[in-house]
């Protein structure tokens, strides 16, 4: 299945509320759910009530667009989580979490985890001094991302890091932003993840 490359807007509609897919507009007044809040398509306004298969379909819809996944990648992350001992939901998200591009977004060098893709992609990144163009590459405690020194001077980079303070760092990384620097510091606990998602019914629409 290839990756979504339609409006990122119509994506936030689909699911009523904000995803952050397109940085900065987001925080602005030209965001599609400030002036339409309500889903796409010629019945948006109309839609009925979800049945329970619906909600937790649209949850799992949520968590993949947040994250700028396939349904291949998807499937692939959840079996992983619930190969893992602990709470199969918990283990989802921390997988998640801990992709290269989604954490060069929460470090703030990029305004979106698809400007992370693609800049991870165009080796911009180390990650323990080596480069790594891998955006599902996942990260361990104690692993450091760093920009290349030839890129730390990019427009789109700095631009993204004078918009951190906005968005706030997470409490399992630590950001070096003289050294454009950051480090992994441990797994993310789930009250520490503040996503606006109902992992459970993801859990539920697989276990079926």
């Amino acid at each position: 299945m290839a990756r979504y490359t339609e409006s990122q807007c119509r994506l936030c509609r689909r699911e009523t509320m904000k995803l952050y897919l397109k940085g900065d507009r987001c925080y602005s007044d030209k965001c599609a759910i400030e002036r339409r809040n309500y889903p796409p398509g010629q019945h948006g306004q109309n839609r009925g009530k979800l049945s329970d298969y619906g909600l937790q379909l649209r949850e799992k819809q949520k968590i993949k667009r947040i994250y700028g996944l396939v349904e291949k990648q998807f499937e692939s992350y959840f079996k992983e989580a619930d190969r893992q001992k602990g709470v199969t939901g918990t283990n989802f998200l921390v997988l998640l979490e801990r992709r290269l591009d989604n954490t060069v977004y929460r470090l703030g060098f990029a305004n979106s985890r698809s400007q992370a893709r693609q800049l991870v992609r165009h080796d911009h990144f180390l990650v323990n001094a080596r480069k790594v163009n891998i955006p599902s590459y996942l990260l361990r405690p104690g692993d450091t991302v760093a920009v290349v020194e030839g890129s730390r001077n990019l427009h789109i980079i700095n631009e993204s890091m004078g918009a951190l303070p906005r968005r706030g760092l997470p409490a399992w990384l630590d950001l070096d932003a003289s050294k454009f620097e950051g480090t992994f510091k441990v797994y993310p606990a789930r009250e520490e993840m503040n996503l606006p998602v109902q992992e459970q019914l993801v859990v539920e629409f697989y276990s079926k």
